[in-house]
């Protein structure tokens, strides 16, 4: 195996063809001028051919020379991802996103756990639907979100279960629905809201979606005004007012996870998947949107 460049000479000799001399590329990087020039003779050595020669009162790259810039640069920047990718380093702040239903129970869970291993970490919360907080993780403008699935492609970790059921007003009597089921949903886009409609038609029911919200808090507001059936998951009791809609079949679980953007330190990524599939594991009221 052929002896291996140093890279400290190639940094040396990319200092000198982007500064313009020995003396400059000594300055840049903090070193004598006969150590500048002795990196290049080393390279020369190892290469057996000039890199630099002599141009009247300055020197000038040879062909040879000007190649090998080219290829230190390619490996210098290699290297630098390389390190930068495997660097320790403790975030100044995290940026969580959660939907509606996590905010009374997982984020005290979750804030606790990220303050215990990064006392001196900035950690900032957003409160969001499943869609726009999953947007935010791609576009890095979080750092990590917990958002629901069910979804064809599921995409970061697996963190927990909810169950989704069918809930109304605990005074509607939907058997004097003679027309379509009316419906209580979130805004589209909404996963649940399509799952809804899907079941429901495929029942043979016809459906009208009499009422609509950004946020669970108007949802529930809406189904225990009477205003229709809605589906939502829970892991606990159905939230008071409401009562669980048994004539209608069981819709099963629903993924909840926990996606994390490109290049977020793994060891905060892991502390976070701890905490929240910690908070799963215990039952308690959620809703989400």
């Amino acid at each position: 195996m052929a002896d291996p460049l140093d890279l400290v000479h190639l940094r040396t000799l990319v200092a000198i063809a982007e500064t313009g001399g020995f003396r400059r590329a000594a300055d840049s990087l903090h070193l004598s001028q006969p150590t500048v020039s002795q990196h290049v003779r080393l390279l020369e050595k190892r290469l057996k051919q000039s890199l630099v020669v002599k141009d009247g009162r300055g020197s000038r790259f040879t062909a040879a020379g000007e190649r090998l810039v080219l290829e230190a640069k390619r490996l210098l920047t290699a290297q630098d991802e390389v390190l930068q990718r495997f660097s320790v380093s403790t975030p100044e702040k995290i940026t969580i996103g959660s939907t509606e239903h996590a905010a009374d129970g997982l984020l005290p869970e979750l804030l606790g756990a990220l303050r215990s291993a990064y006392p001196d970490v900035w950690v900032q919360f957003r409160i969001d639907r499943s869609t726009s907080l999953a947007e935010s993780v791609s576009k890095g403008a979080l750092d990590l979100a917990v958002v629901l699935g069910g979804n064809a492609e599921p995409t970061g970790a697996e963190v927990g279960s909810l169950n989704l059921r069918w809930v109304a007003a605990a005074d509607r009597d939907l058997s004097q629905v003679d027309s379509a089921m009316p419906l209580v949903a979130f805004e589209e886009p909404c996963g649940l809201r399509r799952r809804a409609i899907a079941k429901l038609d495929e029942l043979g029911h016809g459906v009208t979606v009499s009422a609509e919200s950004g946020n669970l808090d108007g949802v529930l507001a809406a189904a225990r005004a009477g205003l229709g059936i809605a589906l939502l998951p829970f892991s606990g009791p159905v939230p008071s007012g409401l009562r669980e809609v048994t004539s209608l079949p069981s819709m099963g679980d629903i993924d909840v996870r926990l996606v994390s953007r490109r290049g977020l330190d793994t060891d905060v990524e892991q502390a976070a998947v701890d905490a929240v599939s910690a908070h799963f594991q215990h039952p308690r009221l959620v809703g989400v949107a």
